[in-house]
């Protein structure tokens, strides 16, 4: 059972789906015996259609004394036009990645049964504030023949070796540690040749992990047709973005998909999010999957330090039998609380 510690949470429920398999993992995580001081905030496609709000500046500060973010799902429904592509994934969802400095987008992995990773297990350690997502361009003559369209990719040394040492740590706590950078070396020579000197200096502190490097169009192919060659991918933002998504579609899809964005360093709270959408259309039917919602609540209580919880609730995640469809969001949830 818990230690009796209370931590406070900051919910940001979002839009469609989000608020229902938000609720599901948070009674999951308290019937595991977790006290939780949680608090609500209306952040997401729902609050900017109404107030045409994102995110303040009074709001990001409150959000970084939790000990934890949990979010749901955010965004529009499938053709809302109303939303300028680029306003909630900036305004939010970037922006708390860059105002808490959540450098970190850890993201494991587990074949279900009828998946193409079957059985297979293996994490990906995402860069999470830097690369082509840190905003560095911009549009010259806009609306022309001659427009030009600019997106650099800023790579730091700094911002690289926190997280491949973060990799680095991952990889040495798995019974076969094993290490796999990917990248473009042969294209990206600059930013690729960063990465690569600072995994080689890096791997020189764990000499017990095994280091490979993979091109990121080898990777794809070998996620699908050898997904048992990995045990921690180490890559940058915009890789880490595409090869988790394949990832997730390979081990049995997005619905089973669940993210942690870090700050090791604990100078802001850590967020923990499904990486679904928020599938408009079968909100309020109480037919959403929550086991990504709840998987994504098995890694926040690791990082708060609740791990005999976090490994009864993962057991009975792995444990599961049960059609999803059938058994509802409620359902789901009173099943693997059935099972702790």
């Amino acid at each position: 059972m818990s230690n009796e510690r209370t931590h406070r949470v900051a919910v940001i429920g979002g839009d469609g789906i989000g608020p229902e398999v938000t609720a599901a993992a948070l009674e999951v995580v308290r019937a595991a015996g977790v006290t939780l001081s949680t608090t609500s905030y209306e952040l997401g496609a729902g609050r900017y259609l109404k107030d045409g709000f994102v995110l303040d500046d009074a709001t990001l500060e409150e959000l970084r004394g939790y000990d934890a973010i949990m979010l749901g799902a955010v965004g529009p429904a499938i053709g809302d036009t109303r939303i300028p592509g680029g306003v909630l994934e900036r305004g939010l969802l970037l922006r708390l990645r860059f105002g808490l400095d959540l450098y970190i987008n850890y993201r494991p992995f587990r074949g279900v049964a009828g998946s193409l990773a079957e059985g297979c297990k293996f994490a990906i350690v995402r860069e999470n504030t830097e690369g082509p997502y840190a905003g560095e361009g911009g549009i010259l003559r806009r609306g022309t023949p001659q427009e030009v369209a600019t997106q650099g990719s800023v790579n730091t040394r700094f911002g690289v070796e926190r997280c491949v040492r973060y990799a680095f740590e991952r990889a040495s706590s798995l019974a076969s540690p094993t290490l796999t950078l990917v990248h473009k070396t042969n294209v990206l020579t600059f930013a690729g040749d960063l990465w690569s000197r600072v995994v080689n200096e890096v791997a020189v502190e764990f000499p017990e992990v095994t280091v490979d490097y993979n091109h990121v169009d080898a990777a794809c192919i070998y996620l699908v047709e050898n997904p048992q060659r990995y045990g921690v991918i180490v890559t940058d933002n915009l890789f880490g973005d595409i090869l988790s998504d394949l990832a997730g579609a390979v081990t049995g899809g997005i619905g089973f998909a669940a993210s942690a964005n870090l700050n090791p360093a604990r100078t802001g709270a850590s967020l923990f999010e499904p990486v679904h959408g928020a599938a408009h259309d079968i909100a309020g039917t109480a037919k959403a999957n929550p086991l990504a919602a709840v998987s994504s609540a098995v890694l926040m209580l690791e990082h708060l330090e609740e791990v005999e919880a976090a490994q009864r609730i993962a057991r009975a995640v792995a444990d599961f039998e049960g059609d999803v469809a059938e058994l509802g969001t409620d359902g789901v949830a009173k099943n693997l609380i059935g099972r702790l």
